[in-house]
């Protein structure tokens, strides 16, 4: 596979690659592998955000992070919601503090990050994983509004916490972003599902490349596809396990400094756009 820096050069190069098995993923540098080799973990005491982390897939994010030695952030729409997480991972053994944050809202989004720094503390790994799933056909009535709400979440959502947290990352010279995209967003598989979400995925694909594009430093953005997993969002007969979802995002949470920026991943290993 063709590299640009660390960045992936093309998806195509990427997907030629991993049929070919000429690309390899990256182990998991998660502290529970570096510990039975006896290494410190990379991450321990890094600040994490996890939006939509109050159930599904986000609150397992929030879970592994917490049990990699991350200090995490829940972040949640609703408070009540996002405390009761909370405690449900403080029953785990994990300390996980929730915070209030509607990322369809500049306002809310604005107030996080100002709560942070007036506390003196800096997100240093964010994952974007708030997101909705409206289904209407584009044409129909409703169709608008539809997109409308889809976008607000799924990509403007992103952009208002990569805009208010990335920035610091560049400063500081580390960051990690994840946006937890879909295959539904993928051109290379005919953007399936409904239009909305299909839409507001791929443009937070697009996001992720031009964002990686201007991040400098030791700071990696990258979006991942969990697959079709049993959440509410999902529901129950989708074949994967939270767990299963959850893999490839705190694995692109936690890359090391010669880990890829500017990536769409599945399970570790690259896709195609």
């Amino acid at each position: 596979m063709r590299l640009a820096g660390n960045r992936l050069a093309s998806p195509v190069g990427c997907c030629a690659a991993q049929r070919s098995g000429s690309w390899s993923p990256h182990p998991s540098w998660s502290s529970p592998e570096r510990r039975a080799r006896g290494q410190p973990p990379l991450v321990v005491g890094r600040l994490a955000l996890v939006t939509g982390g109050n159930r599904g897939l986000g609150l397992e994010v929030c879970r592994r992070l917490a049990r990699e030695g991350l200090s995490v952030l829940l972040g949640a729409r609703d408070p009540a919601l996002g405390a009761a997480a909370a405690r449900g991972l403080a029953r785990d053994g994990l300390t996980v503090r929730p915070e209030a944050v509607d990322v369809s809202r500049d306002d809310s989004v604005e107030a996080l990050a100002d709560r942070l720094r007036r506390a003196g503390e800096r997100v240093e790994v964010l994952v974007n994983d708030a997101g909705v799933y409206p289904a209407a056909d584009l044409l129909a009535p409703g169709g608008e509004a539809a997109v409308r709400e889809a976008l607000e979440v799924n990509f403007w959502g992103a952009l208002r916490t990569c805009r208010a947290f990335l920035p610091a990352m560049v400063a500081a010279g580390y960051g990690r972003v994840v946006n937890v995209s879909s295959g539904s967003g993928a051109f290379s598989d005919g953007l399936p599902g409904p239009s909305p979400y299909a839409i507001s995925k791929a443009a937070l694909n697009a996001l992720t490349v031009k964002l990686a594009e201007e991040a400098r430093g030791d700071v990696k953005v990258n979006a991942a596809c969990p697959g079709w997993i049993a959440t509410r969002m999902g529901g129950p007969g989708a074949p994967r396990t939270v767990e299963q979802g959850a893999d490839g995002i705190v694995w692109l949470a936690t890359l090391p400094a010669g880990g890829p920026t500017g990536g769409f991943f599945r399970d570790r290993r690259p896709i195609a756009w």
